[in-house]
């Protein structure tokens, strides 16, 4: 017998995003996630794009896609009413009258591991990457649960599939020491080990390991039902460690040495632009480049602390260029759309690596009617 195909849901598709790019990254000011559709409608065909614009939404009808993955949100602001006269309530009625659900991840993507800026720093043959402002300090936990001597793999392998356990370019990180519990069972209670009314010594194992917050909810929720306790004894620790792994912006170096202006060049063609803006003298020496898709002249400051010598990103103001002047930092402006279209490919690419891996059958396809909004004259 033939085996049936199986299609995902929307909401098999956001799951993996969601675990890929967690919403908890995302800036307080963003919005991001499910903002149009039927989590349970069955997807046979998807669309990657950057804008889930008037062009990317007849393609996605024309292709029969019935979920786009976008990088930008269609859902920005409060919405004051949904109108077929304005752009956003266009746009939202065009699609929901084809039955095409719309999904964004946004700056949560920007800061993910593996994301948007670390596709950037590898479409520019960086080398040595590391995030260029990393986490919030208060981003980890450090989760310490008790478990009866026997039944530590089970917790452990429940809790590092969850997201736990994470250190760098390590995981399945942890910390055993055995121990002594005790405990006495209630008169209501139903002990996995002992008797009611009697106090019990059990053989123990204390299991510590870190969490990200953004894994936190899940990560308990899957200790809890792999413990074989009823009532499983454990601590959750905020830490003052900052995060490495997931932040704004990447850093890393150059190969070699490159004038500015070849270096420009060389950033127009790895993403694919016509023009570039550039700030800085053509002929400086730069080796050790920041990266920002998208607008990152916030990042200009960190860029100078940790000794880049350019900043490429998009959006640059007047009054930012001469910040960089001042302080000494050359910047290569590939405007907003070449600095994170890179992400459709990239991302269409990583969403078929998971299609391959549950098993999906679904097409993973890349908006190709998407262009700069600026032309150059």
């Amino acid at each position: 017998m033939a085996k049936k195909p199986k299609f995902p849901r929307v909401q098999d598709v956001v799951g993996f995003m969601n675990r890929f790019a967690p919403p908890a990254l995302a800036e307080s000011w963003d919005n991001v996630g499910l903002q149009l559709g039927d989590p349970a409608m069955e997807v046979r065909r998807l669309l990657v794009a950057l804008d889930p614009e008037d062009c990317v939404i007849e393609e996605a009808i024309a292709r029969e896609a019935t979920l786009i993955v976008s990088h930008h949100p269609l859902i920005f602001r409060p919405l004051q009413g949904v109108v077929a006269s304005e752009g956003t309530g266009r746009r939202l009625l065009r699609a929901a009258q084809a039955g095409t659900a719309i999904f964004c991840a946004h700056t949560n993507l920007d800061r993910a591991r593996g994301g948007l800026n670390d596709w950037l720093a590898q479409a520019l043959e960086l080398q040595d990457v590391a995030v260029l402002q990393p986490g919030d300090d208060d981003e980890l936990f450090k989760l310490v649960v008790f478990v009866p001597s026997g039944h530590e793999e089970q917790v452990s392998d429940a809790i590092f599939q969850a997201g736990a356990g994470n250190i760098g370019e390590y995981d399945q990180c942890s910390f055993r020491a055995e121990g002594t519990g005790t405990f006495r069972p209630g008169a209501a209670a139903n002990p996995f080990i002992g008797q009611i009314g009697r106090r019990e010594t059990v053989s123990e194992l204390r299991l510590e390991t870190v969490v990200p917050r953004e894994y936190l909810i899940r990560v308990l929720q899957k200790m809890l039902k792999a413990h074989p306790y009823e009532e499983p004894a454990y601590d959750l620790i905020p830490l003052r460690n900052r995060r490495r792994d997931v932040g704004l912006g990447r850093i890393g170096r150059l190969s070699e040495a490159l004038p500015l202006d070849a270096f420009a060049r060389q950033v127009a063609q790895g993403l694919g632009t016509e023009k570039v803006r550039v700030v800085g003298a053509a002929d400086r020496a730069v080796s050790r480049v920041a990266v920002c898709g998208g607008s990152g002249a916030s990042l200009i400051g960190e860029a100078v602390r940790q000794g880049a010598d350019v900043l490429v990103t998009g959006d640059i103001k007047y009054h930012e260029a001469r910040q960089s002047q001042e302080k000494d930092l050359c910047l290569v402006d590939a405007g907003h759309f070449a600095s994170e279209r890179v992400m459709v490919a990239r991302l269409a690419q990583v969403l078929r690596d998971e299609a391959d891996n549950q098993g999906w059958n679904i097409d993973i396809l890349e908006a190709q009617g998407e262009s700069e909004p600026f032309r150059f004259v």
